[in-house]
């Protein structure tokens, strides 16, 4: 006989815990991973477009308070 139905059958709720805290975690890391790849894109996108001027960057707000469009692609 199998010990791991034994193992995994109502062991004071830390299989239950793993069974939440597993996929959540997987999704954070996943998330955690895209967050870092999209800021390296965005650093070396400004870095090869030559960055802001330093007044007015991406989406700063103009003096009338309207977003700036940024330029196309």
């Amino acid at each position: 006989m199998s010990s791991a139905p034994l193992l995994l059958a109502h062991q004071g709720g830390w299989d239950e815990i793993l069974l939440i805290l597993t996929p959540i975690s997987l999704f954070a890391g996943l998330l955690w991973i895209a967050n870092r790849r999209a800021n390296a894109e965005i650093r070396r996108r400004r870095e090869t477009e030559g960055g802001t001027d330093g007044e007015t960057g991406e989406g700063d707000p103009e003096p009338d308070g309207h977003p700036v469009d940024p330029p196309p692609p």
